[in-house]
């Protein structure tokens, strides 16, 4: 089976949210499939956003969400490395032949 690696993301997510394996999630998908079942509740954005009366079209979107993206970068930002698990070797001198 091969897949696009969105999906492979996807059903990555999925089945680590349900604790379970990927493969498991991909057999429930194609029972429910087969018995013509749908897989979980159907989902839909529908009354979740408000656009602001006073911009109907959007016109201003871009600026608004360029002017959070911009406020976004302004923020510090701390980034710590995890230790690495394993520490390199010291190199052993090479040998010549013979």
């Amino acid at each position: 089976m091969t897949l696009e690696a969105d999906n492979v993301t996807w059903l990555k997510g999925r089945a680590g949210a349900s604790g379970g394996s990927v493969s498991g999630l991909l057999d429930q998908i194609v029972t429910a499939a087969r018995k013509g079942a749908r897989m979980g509740e159907a989902r839909s954005v529908v009354g979740t956003i408000d656009v602001d009366s006073s911009d109907p079209l959007l016109d201003a979107a871009d600026a608004a969400l360029s002017g959070l993206f911009e406020g976004s970068l302004g923020r510090p930002l701390v980034v710590r490395e995890a230790r690495s698990a394993y520490r390199s070797r010291a190199k052993k001198p090479r040998r010549g032949r013979g």
